[in-house]
């Protein structure tokens, strides 16, 4: 458990996880492309079933963009334990702006956004609080438990 608290290790684990998300984000072609009939009728069946109509291609693929940084924050958070969630944040924005950047730049079927930028910081700063809340509740445990096998103090 000690090897998991390694900053050193997660480091290692942030930038290993950079090689499939460098993937996605420079594809050639937008990673929707073959699915887009089926996410259409998708769509068409569950605005049919009473989901909302704001809840559409735009909607998904925001939150296809806060969900693919979530991982980013959680593991840059534990990368970077000293770090406040903001930080972390920023490291999520420049990150996004690369691929933005490179996405503009060098791939003709792709666009860079401005949304793209914010959901995707979002992201990481969501998984950035989600890991610190989750090593909180963690320790606070351990604590408990310390404190329920130590031997009672009198006075």
């Amino acid at each position: 458990m000690k090897r998991l608290e390694q900053p050193r290790l997660w480091r290692a684990v942030l930038v290993a996880m950079l090689v499939p998300l460098a993937l996605v984000a420079f594809w050639p072609s937008p990673v929707d492309k073959p699915v887009q009939g089926e996410l259409a009728g998708f769509l068409l069946v569950i605005h049919h079933l009473g989901i909302p109509g704001w809840v559409n291609y735009s909607f998904i693929e925001s939150t296809a963009n806060v969900l693919l940084f979530v991982p980013v924050g959680v593991v840059a958070s534990q990368a970077f334990p000293t770090k406040q969630p903001w930080q972390l944040g920023a490291f999520g924005l420049l990150v996004s702006g690369c691929i933005e950047l490179g996405q503009q730049l060098f791939l003709y079927e792709r666009f860079a956004s401005p949304l793209d930028l914010v959901t995707n910081t979002a992201g990481c700063v969501i998984g950035a609080l989600a890991a610190r809340a989750g090593v909180r509740a963690i320790k606070d445990r351990r604590a408990q438990r310390q404190l329920a096998l130590s031997p009672s103090r009198s006075c």
